[in-house]
């Protein structure tokens, strides 16, 4: 019999590309999304599929929900651009909306994996970040509402892990890219490429020596099924990005060579606890799970940008 399984968040970006594996690989699908940031279209084509079954529901609200093997909590609006409209629902979704998972995994007995963040690290002293930093966030600043509810997002599965004996797995998500990111995202690659195909000129906040390491959606969810998969692991918090560093003018340089535009780059203030530097220690998931990223950022990008096309 094929597992149920159920995604919060299916409508968005990484749910929509989990969704997609799911199915792929004979699960039944149990779809949770109010489309507060998620988009229909982005499942639509899963719309009559026998396997797949939508519910729009919020899950910050308790609300009975079907019974399930597995749960990818995903749920949660994650752009900067949100941050400063959205931060009560954003900081309710990760507290709240986390319980409830929690809860009814606690009820059926399933196992859970929780998307925490990278933001947890806030603005790093330690270079790359292991899982066992723990972090520097400004709880008071625009980012808080995001950063410290994913952390205690984490803090509340490791309680429900202790009291209860909740089999839930938690990782720590990097800059992730790819199709069905929105144009109007706020994150850097979707924004560089909206500029860049729409003949604009790029806008890079700071210098642009500030670094991310960004990893192509496909490998991203290859890693988030490995973690839900394995029988026994010997830490239940995992770091899931690519460890190639770059510079964001490095970035934007390569988004247009790619498009083969005009446009130039543009520099604005550096907005408020926007980090230095990120890169994830990998280490961890190598060593016990066997993943790595395998797509170059060349390669993702020509599929990203021809996707947006």
């Amino acid at each position: 019999m094929a597992k149920r399984t159920m995604v919060t968040g299916c409508g968005g970006f990484l749910g929509s590309h989990l969704v997609d594996e799911l199915l792929q690989s004979g699960r039944e699908v149990i779809g949770i999304d109010n489309f507060s940031s998620g988009q229909k279209e982005n499942i639509s084509e899963y719309t009559d599929h026998n396997n797949f079954k939508l519910l729009n529901r919020n899950v910050r609200l308790p609300d009975s929900l079907p019974t399930v093997d597995e749960i990818y909590h995903l749920a949660s609006q994650a752009s900067p651009a949100d941050f400063t409209e959205y931060p009560v629902e954003i900081a309710l979704v990760n507290t709240q909306g986390t319980r409830n998972m929690l809860d009814h995994a606690l009820a059926c007995d399933a196992k859970m994996v929780f998307a925490s963040t990278s933001e947890v690290y806030g603005d790093p002293e330690v270079h790359p970040q292991t899982e066992s930093y723990n972090g520097n966030v400004n709880i008071r600043g625009v980012r808080g509402c995001y950063d410290e509810s994913k952390r205690f997002g984490e803090t509340l599965t490791e309680a429900y892990y202790r009291k209860h004996n909740v089999d839930v797995r938690t990782v720590r998500i990097f800059n992730t890219y790819g199709p069905k990111m929105r144009p109007d995202d706020g994150r850097v690659v979707p924004t560089f490429i909206d500029q860049a195909l729409s003949g604009n000129d790029l806008t890079v906040y700071g210098d642009g020596s500030q670094t991310r390491s960004f990893c192509y959606v496909d490998d991203l969810i290859h890693g988030l099924t490995q973690v839900m998969e394995q029988s026994e692991l010997d830490h239940r918090v995992y770091n899931l990005g690519n460890e190639n560093e770059i510079t964001i003018k490095t970035l934007a340089k390569k988004i247009l060579d790619i498009v083969n535009t005009n446009s130039s780059i543009v520099y604005k203030p550096l907005p408020e606890d926007d980090p230095e530097r990120r890169k994830p220690n990998i280490t961890r998931i190598q060593k016990e799970l066997g993943w790595e990223p395998n797509i170059s950022l060349e390669n993702g990008l020509k599929t990203t940008i021809d996707s947006y096309k």
